[in-house]
């Protein structure tokens, strides 16, 4: 009954008006109870639609050249077109919690084979004490410099061939690469001469046999490219977790300490060195005889 109806008794009219104020604030109150869930709804539709642009930007900012490469891809690589190095010097798992070395070379480029001369026990070193996840990316940067236009990307597909299929020397095949480094402007070495190296290091002889294969050949031309996309101008260059490391590699040590912290190790002699120390030491004949002579003398 309306609470203004004049048959109404004052009484009446005021339970009336209270029961109406009660329906109207019980009315505003699921208004804006249905209000507030329409903004949490809201709310949380927008933070997930921003955190599903964010996963997707994200995901599109770590894709690759090799994101989407659909040829041969060597085991142990990385999408930015590296091998990775754990411990023992083995390829397959980086070390957990040790500090990464990514190292960008050419095995035409004389300068990473000075680079290697320099640092390559070190980094051995880093590898073999569990100290540093060592990524190496072998570029084609310099096939030009090789009269057939090819010899980067040929020594780099064996790498990755070698990292594949014979993972715990791949290293040394690597290391020795720029042991028997061609000169530029040659042809560089044949897929035999490679084939070769690969077994002395340790590598079986059916893996040689298929260096001359280039299963890998256009990964490393699509590897190549990432590199520049990264901002690698040229070889060698280093990365130490993830940063681009600018300091002396020439002077041995340096670069061992700048990625472990501590002092390298103690440099073993040569073996000309070690023979000269040891014909250094050892008395000569004629010393002998002197003192012996000259003990018979005091004697007499």
């Amino acid at each position: 009954m309306p609470a203004n109806n004049p048959r109404m008794t004052k009484a009446e009219r005021r339970d009336a008006a209270r029961l109406e104020a009660e329906r109207l604030a019980a009315k505003q109150a699921a208004t804006e109870r249905r209000n507030r869930l329409i903004i949490i709804i809201a709310s949380l539709l927008v933070v997930a639609l921003v955190a599903v642009a964010g996963f997707i930007i994200y995901q599109q900012s770590q894709r690759t050249l090799l994101s989407d490469f659909d040829g041969d891809v060597p085991a142990h690589s990385t999408d930015t077109g590296g091998i990775v190095f754990g411990e023992g010097a083995v390829a397959g798992e980086p070390i957990e919690g040790a500090p990464v070395l990514q190292v960008y070379v050419d095995f035409m480029c004389p300068v990473c084979g000075s680079y290697e001369e320099v640092n390559g026990a070190d980094i051995r070193t880093m590898l073999e004490d569990g100290d540093a996840t060592v990524i190496v990316h072998p570029l084609n940067f310099l096939d030009a410099q090789s009269t057939e236009g090819d010899y980067s990307t040929r020594a780099a597909a064996a790498f990755a061939l070698v990292a594949t299929e014979a993972p715990d020397v791949a290293y040394q095949f690597m290391q020795d690469l720029f042991t028997n480094q061609p000169a530029e402007g040659g042809p560089g070495l044949t897929a035999e001469e490679l084939g070769q190296i690969a077994v002395d290091a340790g590598a079986p002889q059916d893996v040689a046999d298929t260096i001359g294969d280039g299963t890998y050949n256009d990964w490393v031309a699509v590897a190549s490219d990432q590199a520049r996309n990264d901002g690698v101008t040229g070889t060698p260059t280093t990365f130490i977790d993830g940063e681009k490391w600018t300091g002396d590699w020439t002077t041995r040590g340096v670069l061992y300490t700048a990625v472990t912290g501590q002092e390298p190790p103690a440099e073993e002699p040569t073996t000309d060195e070690a023979t000269t120390d040891e014909a250094t030491d050892a008395p000569s004949e004629d010393a002998t005889t002197d003192e012996a002579t000259e003990t018979e003398s005091a004697t007499d």
